[in-house]
């Protein structure tokens, strides 16, 4: 299981919590983290400021070398889709091929009212969306060439988010790897069943690669205090969580299909250093391979 982290805790209460970020990013890398990850709220919401996903992942690409780089998500209907190409593409070629595209339809009406764009029908748009991106990657006949082409034939891997049955099946038509939250071990059997299921009926050709099965999660390590406590979600190895039921529970996703994890630490600032050794001593060297 690859696992990855966000470079700061999901919902910073500030701006000034985002200056420490690239160092924190290089820290991920030193102690062996896959990836990090950027999530992408326009407004700051109830717990705070929320940087603009690609602006931060290219400043996190130029301060290292090896870690991956995930928008997770980034609410693809808010955006246009060849210019999202075009800056995918740029920041996949400037990276090294580090970057995947993470993406889900969002769910804050608010967000859609701020940017101008209609809310109702956004998953509708999010197939289109991929289409095109996919389509631009790939070039061909009838496709405008892209400013800047991706690394690789097709672009970075996308990774497509959502718990819906079209979600599930955005995520068959278009993602490398479906992208869920907080599911234990028996919610991610219920999505490879639907998975499977869903792609049968969609005449799928069974010759295809199969989906990567990926998820975030909240940890709150032992011995740490929450700086923020996430709405409606359960923590990875519970409320009291020990590095024995973190690792049973991240065994038990490994078990069930998942392929990479995504951590959010939702520790004070000064204490994410801390936290981020606490899961390179005690989590990575019983899961991940880079």
């Amino acid at each position: 299981m690859r696992i990855g982290v966000a470079p700061h805790r999901l919902w910073p209460a500030g701006e000034d919590e985002l200056d420490g970020v690239l160092e924190t990013a290089r820290t991920a890398e030193e102690l062996g983290f896959d990836h990090v990850i950027a999530s992408s709220h326009l407004l700051a919401g109830d717990l705070g400021v929320t940087p603009d996903p690609l602006v931060l992942l290219s400043a996190v690409a130029g301060a290292t070398t090896r870690i991956g780089l995930v928008t997770s998500v980034l609410i693809l209907p808010l955006y246009n889709p060849a210019v999202i190409a075009h800056q995918s593409a740029t920041l996949d070629r400037l990276s090294g091929g580090r970057f995947t595209l993470g993406v889900g339809t969002g769910w804050d009406a608010e967000e859609f009212a701020a940017a101008g764009v209609a809310f109702a029908g956004r998953g509708r748009r999010a197939d289109e969306q991929l289409a095109v991106i996919r389509g631009l990657w790939r070039g061909g006949e009838g496709q405008p060439r892209l400013g800047v082409r991706p690394r690789a034939d097709g672009g970075p891997g996308v990774w497509v988010g959502g718990h819906s049955d079209g979600a599930l099946r955005r995520a068959l038509r278009y993602g490398d790897a479906w992208h869920g939250s907080g599911l234990d071990a028996a919610g991610l059997t219920e999505v490879r069943d639907r998975l499977a299921v869903l792609g049968e009926e969609a005449g799928r050709d069974p010759a295809m690669p199969p989906l990567e099965l990926t998820a975030g999660h909240f940890l709150l390590p032992p011995g740490f205090a929450a700086a923020v406590t996430p709405p409606g979600r359960r923590p990875l190895g519970g409320a009291d969580a020990t590095a024995e039921s973190v690792r049973e529970e991240l065994g038990q996703l490994a078990d069930a299909g998942l392929t990479a994890c995504s951590l959010w630490l939702p520790v004070a600032t000064e204490a994410l250093p801390d936290a981020l050794a606490w899961v390179a001593d005690e989590v990575l060297p019983h899961f991940s391979k880079g």
